[in-house]
């Protein structure tokens, strides 16, 4: 047994360094982060060592011999590999720009505009979406259930938030879930798959609640990346893709597998396009996975119903594991355009929850076994899902408010994309196909070579260089078609169209002047 020489111990609130040297190890530092102390304990408030303590404990630890002359245990050389290829264009530079001049602005600083008006996210509250009362009035009974009793908030709201309450532990929306989620959620879940379906049943033991789609698209790629070299899983998606799958295919060190729409036809999907894409990948992966968004994003297409049935169909000859990412699937805006599941029309997989069907039982514990690791989806989203699912029915206090303000989001919704579509074409230079769904535009824009060819000396992607200059001199904050993937010579942004009517037509006028004044001066 290794007997002590030395021990050097410092305790400060959280945190907790430990220093020992044995005589055969002399190098041997421990670090312990405890958990937070007791309210009772003397340091509760102090989180960490402060800069003097810490640098007094570093220098005494280096003369006893105690702390080794090496360098960082984590750098960038060292860490994982995979993260570092992962790229999330709709929170990068861009953005992270646009957070500066905000700041910029608030201290006083001169810009040709007054504000940063961030039309690269989908942030609907941001944009100044009213929220819908219905939902907040449920969501603030659960959260302090003392309001029950106060006779300003309609009966089927309090209906809903106890029965959300009796299904939760200690009937407080603060307590732990299951980890597939809340039952009587679920349950709501799966009813109203089967009225959205026509009847085709959905079995809530099928149905896994997420902390946002993003978590479920996840969660399935980990049970589905496997192999090495030519056998190592290969995920098929959409080019203009979200970024969420190749950053998350990045991360699990799947191999990407491009499929391009096809912008001239409306970004819709052709089969024979998958077939080269499919063909090409066999030589240097296993294909095993294909991924769908239906309504697009960032591209806002709907897929036909024949569309999706060609797709099942060649899923099912290349015997693909097919998901469908049908977030946007009330956002529907163009006439002649319907949504369609892909469960309803094999007769699949829909957004803050996930339905798996078909899969062998035995791969599904291990899916219960994996969403468990992390307990939970937070509560209070699952609350919110179960309104989203079981909303007001006509005969109760609170349906014909929530139809009101439904119908009106969605109108408005349906007004912008047309008004965007509209103005970006009247731009010599920009071309936008219809806004069929979703909340997003993705025009192509055509540059100068000048700006091309600066772009690249500053080792910018041209449509980067495009967002950048556009953000400096206008304020607005847009997504480079690059962070998307584009085919190669072509550019196009991402803006969002949830911005209030009056800020949209503005915006989109700026964009129209910056447009040509940019033009104009790179020709």
């Amino acid at each position: 047994m290794l007997s002590k020489r030395t021990v050097n111990v410092l305790k400060w609130g959280r945190c907790e360094a430990f220093a020992a040297v044995y005589p055969k190890v002399p190098d041997r530092v421990l670090l312990n982060f405890s958990p937070l102390p007791s309210l009772s304990s003397p340091h509760r408030n102090r989180s960490a060592f402060p800069a003097a303590q810490g640098e007094h404990l570093h220098q005494k630890m280096s003369e006893n011999g105690a702390l080794p002359l090496r360098g960082k245990v984590l750098t960038v050389d060292t860490m994982n590999a995979n993260v570092k290829k992962v790229d999330y264009a709709v929170r990068g530079p861009i953005v992270q720009r646009a957070v500066q001049i905000e700041k910029e602005l608030k201290e006083g600083v001169k810009k040709p505009f007054e504000e940063v008006i961030k039309a690269n996210i989908g942030d609907a509250h941001a944009m100044g979406q009213r929220p819908i009362t219905f939902f907040r009035q449920v969501m603030a009974l659960c959260t302090y259930p003392q309001l029950l009793d106060d006779n300003k908030f309609p009966e089927d709201a309090k209906n809903r938030a106890r029965r959300i309450l009796q299904s939760c532990g200690g009937n407080s929306i603060g307590a732990y879930t299951t980890s597939q989620g809340i039952d009587c959620v679920r349950h709501d879940v799966a009813n109203y798959i089967q009225r959205r379906d026509g009847g085709i049943p959905s079995d809530p033991d099928n149905i896994y609640l997420t902390t946002g789609a993003s978590d479920g698209i996840v969660t399935i790629l980990k049970l589905l990346t496997a192999g090495e070299g030519r056998t190592r899983t290969g995920v098929m998606i959409s080019i203009p893709q979200y970024p969420l799958y190749s950053a998350s295919i990045a991360e699990l060190g799947a191999v990407q597998i491009n499929y391009y729409l096809n912008e001239e036809k409306c970004w819709s999907l052709d089969i024979s396009e998958l077939q080269r894409s499919l063909q090409a990948a066999r030589e240097h992966c296993d294909p095993r996975v294909l991924c769908i968004i239906n309504p697009g994003n960032p591209t806002g297409q709907v897929q036909s119903r024949q569309c999706i049935e060609d797709v099942i169909r060649f899923a099912v000859k290349e015997n693909l594991f097919l998901m469908a990412d049908e977030v946007y699937q009330d956002n529907v805006y163009a006439e002649g355009c319907e949504f369609h599941s892909f469960k309803k029309v094999l007769d699949i997989w829909p957004w803050g929850y996930m339905e798996v069907i078909n899969m062998d039982p035995e791969v599904k514990a291990q899916l219960t076994k994996l969403v468990s690791v992390r307990l939970c989806p937070p509560a209070p989203g699952q609350a919110l899902m179960d309104l989203v699912v079981n909303s007001p029915q006509p005969g109760e206090p609170s349906y014909q408010t929530f139809i009101k303000e439904r119908t009106d989001v969605l109108s408005a919704l349906a007004e912008k994309a047309k008004l965007t579509e509209e103005i970006l074409n009247t731009v010599p230079g920009i071309s936008c196909n219809p806004v069929q769904g979703a909340m997003y535009s993705f025009p192509r824009i055509t540059l100068p070579e000048r700006a091309i060819n600066e772009a690249k000396a500053k080792g910018q992607a041209p449509d980067m260089f495009y967002c950048m200059k556009l953000l400096e001199e206008t304020g607005i904050c847009l997504v480079p078609g690059s962070g998307f993937g584009q085919r190669e010579g072509t550019y196009h942004f991402r803006m969002t169209i949830l911005p209030p009517t009056d800020k949209l037509k503005i915006m989109l006028n700026k964009l129209k002047e910056f447009h040509q004044k940019f033009t104009q001066q790179y020709s």
